[in-house]
């Protein structure tokens, strides 16, 4: 989780500074390195030291994409365009637990590597011949450093990884960290403790089979991402012409409202009720139809979410959604050390319960936004951007 937050912030950092597209090619060229020592590492501590490269490689993906819509996506579209973006990511996630159960049990863990490294080697080439620079001409750092008088050999610049966090000392920003992070925190009380839940009570002990449980929660996540962006546009535009031609950014948010009341919390509930009462095929059955429905809840929170950030902080869209993902890591981090000390001392069900209160907790923060949000912004403290920027 830190190389992970650290290669977030770091990417959105630099790609605001020098482009996104040198942040894809050194990301993923860490991505095929990393992925090479892992595959041919001999010991824990060799494992662990090629993995933090690969991760950290591998971590500004997401936020530096996000930047990318930004820079080429209008406000009516950028919505869509988020939700089918995580769609795609999250193929990766939602295959990887059956890959590594099939690569697990019929070749090695090292050979899934070597195929990670492949894949990191194929997206860096594509990404070098095909990817334009998507950074609006005269925005990035080192043009206006070089547009000050310095000379182009001294235009690196270390940028602190960090300091892409201070934007969270909006009140508004840090609201909806929270609120995603309590709404995601279901999501992984769900699935990281899958062995020891699903495979325990319903006696699946074969990697393959349960890496295949984890296929439910991703497939709602390839289906929540592009419906909820979908909608959220539709209401973007739907309550400007209310207005009279007036934005609200938060009008995209009340899609996440709803999914954060309903399809959050209850599956969570609902899984550990029935992983206590309910036993056999029909138990497991709907068990991992409560997967798919919080999968298509959490990204009909996360995807609007997301692309809320870089309407409100366009000109530094990649850093806020790398402050955003790094504080939230952080949080879950801390979240999954108790979470299976928590389920053995109150037992599954009432365990399952809290994470349902906490996402209502989250349903809560992200009404208050979708109310009051235009007053937080009027603070313009770390400099939210204005409609017409957009």
């Amino acid at each position: 989780m830190f190389a992970s937050a650290l290669g977030g912030l770091s990417g959105g950092s630099y790609s605001t500074y020098y482009g996104r597209k040198p942040v894809y090619l050194v990301g993923l060229s860490l991505v095929v390195v990393g992925s090479l020592g892992v595959a041919f590492a001999r010991s824990i501590r060799e494992l662990m030291f090629w993995r933090f490269f690969q991760t950290f490689g591998a971590s500004p993906g997401i936020s530096v994409g996000a930047g990318v819509i930004g820079d080429v996506y209008r406000l009516e579209q950028r919505g869509t365009a988020m939700g089918v973006f995580l769609a795609a990511v999250l193929l990766g996630p939602t295959l990887a637990p059956l890959a590594g159960g099939l690569a697990a049990h019929y070749a090695s863990w090292r050979a899934m590597q070597l195929m990670l490294g492949l894949a990191g080697l194929l997206g860096f080439t594509t990404l070098y011949l095909v990817f334009p620079e998507t950074s609006h001409p005269g925005s990035l750092g080192v043009y206006q450093a070089k547009a000050s008088g310095i000379k182009p050999g001294r235009t690196y610049k270390f940028i602190n990884p960090f300091r892409s966090l201070l934007l969270l000392r909006s009140p508004l920003l840090m609201s909806v960290s929270i609120a995603t992070f309590l709404v995601l925190l279901t999501d992984f009380a769900m699935l990281t403790p899958m062995a020891y839940t699903l495979g325990k009570r319903y006696n699946i002990e074969n990697e393959v089979f349960l890496g295949a449980c984890f296929l439910p929660n991703g497939l709602g996540d390839i289906v929540g991402a592009p419906l909820a962006g979908r909608i959220s546009d539709k209401l973007v535009v739907r309550y400007r012409e209310r207005r009279g031609g007036v934005w609200y950014p938060e009008d995209r948010l009340r899609v996440t409202v709803f999914a954060a009341a309903t399809f959050v919390p209850l599956s969570s509930l609902f899984f550990g009720l029935l992983h206590k009462y309910v036993g056999g095929t029909v138990g497991l059955v709907l068990n991992l139809i409560c997967l798919f429905m919080n999968g298509v809840g959490v990204q009909m929170v996360l995807g609007p979410t997301s692309a809320y950030l870089v309407d409100i902080m366009h000109s530094r869209s990649a850093e806020t959604i790398a402050a955003n993902n790094g504080f939230r890591s952080a949080l879950i981090s801390a979240a999954l050390a108790v979470t299976l000390p928590l389920i053995e001392w109150i037992g599954i069900a009432p365990a399952y319960a809290v994470f349902a209160i906490l996402a209502w907790g989250g349903f809560g923060i992200l009404w208050m936004v979708v109310r009051y949000g235009d007053r937080l912004r009027a603070s313009n403290d770390v400099g939210f951007s204005s409609a017409t920027n957009n």
